[in-house]
């Protein structure tokens, strides 16, 4: 073996020797799941896959009523942001900077952003499953909380939780009638908050 192709061998084992680290980009609202595209064609085309790892885009499932019907959605619970596993370099904070519809990054000075700790990407990471696991309610009902009826009998009334039921999705609200409280059971569709 040759000297020159000793030190092209070499080259060629020798990695960047950064660790990759946690960054928080910034991405117009809306776009999360564009720019996490963009990212990886971005990736693959400047053959920089050993210097990313894995990009996410912070979502939960959420359940909602949609014409009486429970169906479950994806909500994000950081919209316009999105989070990229990487060894910052000069040649990859261009990559990411200069991706579509991303506006930069967050914290740390213009050129050098800070990464963000292991803890906060697992327990980013932990909710998302949690979502996964059992969708929370898009809207979140506390007890005490004012709402006013929707639809029903009781149309118009305002009134007061007393107690929700996420499994059956029903809200028990007390309900003024001729001077009186009255605990009425209704849907969460039927009840909107004030």
């Amino acid at each position: 073996m040759t000297e020159e192709q000793g030190n092209a061998a070499a080259e060629a084992v020798v990695p960047t020797g950064l660790p990759k680290r946690w960054y928080v980009v910034h991405a117009y609202s809306g776009m999360e799941k564009a720019v996490e595209r963009n990212l990886r064609e971005r990736i693959d085309r400047a053959e920089m896959q050993d210097k990313f790892g894995r990009i996410l885009v912070p979502t939960e499932e959420v359940v909602e009523l949609k014409n009486g019907k429970k169906a479950v959605t994806e909500r994000r619970f950081f919209p316009g942001y999105v989070l990229v596993e990487m060894v910052m370099e000069d040649d990859t904070w261009h990559l990411v900077k200069h991706t579509s519809k991303v506006t930069g990054f967050v914290g740390g000075a213009k050129n050098r952003p800070a990464p963000i700790s292991e803890a906060e990407v697992l327990k980013i990471v932990n909710q998302m499953q949690e979502g996964i696991e059992k969708p929370r309610p898009k809207v979140e009902w506390m007890v005490g909380e004012i709402v006013r009826v929707k639809e029903g009998p009781f149309t118009d009334f305002n009134g007061a939780i007393e107690g929700v039921n996420y499994d059956k999705s029903k809200v028990s609200v007390s309900v003024t009638i001729f001077g009186r409280a009255t605990p009425v059971e209704l849907d969460f569709a039927q009840v909107e908050k004030v």
